[in-house]
């Protein structure tokens, strides 16, 4: 079902890639790297996790990813067996062309079968507080053989200090057939903080209060799944207005319309008659991040450009901005914003060759620069 669903998003090139296609663009400080070249503690150990399968580089890709300071974090969920950190995070001041990967908040974080460890990561987000939501599904394999190791959860981890804060069982939330993609987090204007997950499999946000640890399930009307063939992939983008109120907009990948609910309704568990139609979608697309402002930056499936639209501004193909384009092959998972440098970046690979398994060495992932994005960040 993982595999179908992928498969769905994505437009197979079948395009392998040698190393020697990972390389640098030092006039942009385009980040690459091939398959998961890691900072091993010592040779002897990267040794050992090799010769027993925990650890094979082509089998490894980022999907998301989130800058702070001069650094990505990255989710590499568990597709596939041997990927020994599911989060890791890489130099931007890296200045040789393959940039290497160091598990993130430490290796003995990312022991699979370990439930106070990190299984499978699907998504992160880092807050204005410097916290980085880590949604961990708990399933590993999920493109060949699923298994599921411990129950999804939440952890929330000080990426100045490494420490994690928080976590948040999402056993009580979820069913057997919840799928958990998505992951957002805010603060209201009481100073608490809320954190927002999609469910696609049951048609549901869950929403979780952290310092009273209440969570509770939002249904979404039945008018959201109108054109869907099934229930496939659930995204969120979490909208900030000049005026500071947020709206988090949604949407299924088949889904034929587009739709917002704001944020205060999820607060106070109120969403019924709360959801808005924004309008129809030209097309199947995919929703890849904000600038943590007003804009939204997504592609149409299987195309590798990326758009922005300023939701200040009616939801209608005349508004969408071009702002980047990919090399053929490539996709853009995510488009997140770098800070320090006040600009938009976008996370792309050969996903569609490694879903495929046509990837030789690895998958080649990048980090480019945005170059005319209109950023707020």
């Amino acid at each position: 079902m993982m595999r179908t669903l992928l498969l769905g998003a994505v437009a197979v090139c079948c395009w392998a890639v040698s190393p020697s296609a990972a390389s640098c663009d030092q006039s942009t400080r385009t980040i690459m790297w091939t398959g998961g070249e890691f900072q091993w503690p010592c040779p002897s150990t990267k040794a050992i996790f090799k010769s027993s399968g925990r650890y094979v580089a082509k089998n490894i890709i980022a999907t998301r990813a989130q800058i702070y300071r001069d650094e990505a974090f990255v989710a590499m969920p568990r597709f596939r067996p041997g990927i020994p950190a599911t989060l890791a995070r890489v130099s931007l001041k890296s200045r040789g062309c393959q940039a290497s990967l160091l598990p993130f908040p430490c290796w003995s974080q990312q022991e699979e079968g370990n439930c106070r460890a990190l299984q499978s990561v699907v998504d992160i987000f880092l807050d204005a507080n410097d916290i980085l939501w880590v949604l961990d599904v708990g399933i590993v394999n999920t493109l060949e053989n699923p298994v599921r190791r411990c129950p999804p959860k939440v952890v929330a981890i000080n990426v100045r200090t490494g420490k994690v804060v928080k976590v948040i069982d999402l056993s009580a939330l979820t069913c057997a057939a919840s799928r958990l993609q998505y992951v957002v987090a805010e603060y209201s204007p009481d100073g608490r903080c809320y954190v927002y997950v999609s469910d696609a499999a049951t048609r549901a946000i869950l929403v979780f209060e952290v310092s009273s640890g209440r969570g509770y399930r939002v249904v979404l009307p039945k008018a959201v799944t109108a054109g869907c063939a099934r229930r496939d992939v659930l995204y969120l983008a979490l909208v900030r207005q000049s005026c500071g109120a947020t709206t988090l907009y949604f949407t299924y990948l088949s889904s034929s319309r587009l739709f917002a609910i704001k944020t205060e309704y999820l607060r106070r568990g109120s969403a019924a008659g709360r959801v808005q139609d924004i309008g129809p979608k030209p097309a199947k697309l995919v929703i890849l991040g904000t600038d943590n402002g007003a804009a939204i930056f997504f592609r149409y499936e299987g195309q590798n450009e990326v758009y922005r639209w300023d939701t200040n501004v009616c939801f209608k193909a005349e508004n969408f901005a071009p702002v980047y384009r990919g090399q053929n092959c490539f996709l853009a998972t995510h488009a997140l914003a770098d800070y320090k440098r006040g600009r938009m970046r976008v996370l792309e690979s050969n996903f569609p060759d490694y879903v495929a398994g046509t990837v030789g060495c690895g998958a080649v992932q990048k980090l480019p620069v945005i170059q005319s994005s209109g950023s707020n960040c």
